[in-house]
């Protein structure tokens, strides 16, 4: 059962933030088709016999180190879209596998040392009436986007909101470790959304099939105290001997 509140405390956080205006557009793959992109430290993590792939564009706000407040002028903000699928490792934590990770500022590439796929590129974020609007190209390749959608009253999240919704750690790998990084904020406070515009290459660019099914989507105004801890190696569980 996913958490819908945070799982630890990042006591510690490398990073504060917050992440607003965020739309998670979901497709259900074959588990297959998506294991095939993974590590082999993790498993696809299932929900009604599908593996489920979200490209959520949002903006990344008031990014800051720890001990710096969010009221402090001038702190970035910029647009940010992640594809990304659920995962497990083999021991059964659950978490997030980025397929790629587009964003709008270039300092964010240092995250490529623990293997976070970030690709910059020109992304936008914005708002005309009941609408939310999101484009992005990469600037090395050809993927890119074009999203807009209008959300509805908020809800209560069901099980499947949850679940599609709510992780509270990243894996990535790099130089053949596998590193994992602790997320804490406020639950997803959240809206089903109608898309008026939906095109997007990010899923073939990944190595994914294009979705040949109709998206499930959900719009959030935010969380705004989000705290990234420090990555750190995952060691894997020592075997029966004890080596």
């Amino acid at each position: 059962m996913v958490a819908y509140g945070a799982e630890q405390r990042v006591r510690v956080p490398a990073l504060r933030a917050g992440w607003l205006r965020q739309t998670f557009v979901h497709w259900a793959f074959p588990p297959d088709a998506v294991q095939a992109l993974l590590p082999e430290e993790l498993v696809v993590d299932e929900y009604e016999g599908s593996a489920w792939v979200g490209f959520t564009p949002f903006l990344m706000a008031d990014v800051r180190p720890p001990a710096v407040p969010a009221q402090v002028p001038g702190l970035p903000t910029f647009a940010e879209t992640n594809l990304r699928t659920y995962v497990r490792h083999r021991d059964g934590t659950d978490g997030l596998w980025f397929l790629s990770i587009e964003v709008a500022c270039p300092l964010m590439l240092a995250a490529r040392a623990v293997g976070a796929p970030y690709n910059p590129g020109t992304l936008s974020v914005s708002l005309k009436g009941d609408a939310v609007s999101y484009a992005g190209s990469r600037w090395f390749g050809e993927a890119s986007y074009r999203l807009m959608v209008r959300p509805g009253d908020p809800i209560t999240p069901t099980e499947r909101d949850v679940w599609l919704t709510s992780r509270w750690r990243a894996y990535t790998r790099r130089l053949g470790v596998l590193w994992e990084t602790p997320v804490e904020h406020e639950p997803w406070p959240l809206a089903y959304a109608a898309v008026d515009v939906l095109e997007e290459t990010l899923t073939t660019a990944a190595g994914l099939p294009a979705p040949a099914s109709e998206p499930l989507v959900h719009f959030s105004e935010g969380v705004r105290h989000v705290r990234l801890g420090a990555s750190r190696p995952r060691v894997p569980a020592p075997g029966p001997s004890g080596e």
